[in-house]
């Protein structure tokens, strides 16, 4: 190996976290640095920490209530399968409603971004992007397409039957 080719135990650690955190439920740090001994690799608390925050890896909620921890990969190319996107709308959505060209999409706290990148990498018509919150993502249409017509759309991936998912609302609240 060259000297550009030398990879440091940092690097190595990291690819590491990421492999683990990407094929295992990886609940805590304490259950990442013993999955991490597993394979032979000694990290610290603090340096598992720093190794999180520098990868951008964060608590998300799974079915049934659990956190995990997942990063986010920043792939344009890298395109959803409509299989893939049919099931984390179904798990994840419970609310479409639109106004305009934007619609707005709900999902249970933590889950947003994923729902979010699930769509970015979709390809789906009509579709220019997303910007997702906690529970919120905000999906901007196409003028072709509309709001409307994206919203229908995302119900229909989702089974998402009405605008408020079957949510009652209260009286006098509007939503399109």
């Amino acid at each position: 190996m060259g000297v550009g080719e030398v990879m440091s135990s940092k690097q190595q650690r990291q690819q590491m976290v990421t492999r683990l955190i990407a094929h295992d439920n990886v609940s805590s740090q304490p259950h990442l640095q013993e999955l991490l001994k597993e394979q032979g690799i000694e990290a610290t608390q603090a340096t598992i920490s720093r190794d999180l925050e520098e990868l951008g890896a964060v608590k998300i909620r799974i079915a049934g209530g659990d956190s995990i921890y997942a990063i986010a990969e920043y792939a344009p190319a890298r395109v959803a399968p409509s299989d893939q996107l049919r099931r984390v709308m179904a798990e994840w959505v419970a609310e479409v409603t639109s106004s305009g060209n934007l619609v707005v999409v709900r999902t249970p706290p933590g889950c947003a971004h994923v729902v979010a990148s699930a769509l970015d990498r979709s390809g789906l018509v009509g579709l220019l992007g997303t910007v997702a919150g906690d529970d919120t993502i905000m999906c901007v249409a196409t003028e072709e397409v509309g709001g409307t017509g994206l919203a229908e759309q995302l119900r229909s991936l989702s089974g998402v039957t009405d605008a408020t998912g079957g949510i009652p609302r209260k009286k006098g609240t509007a939503h399109v």
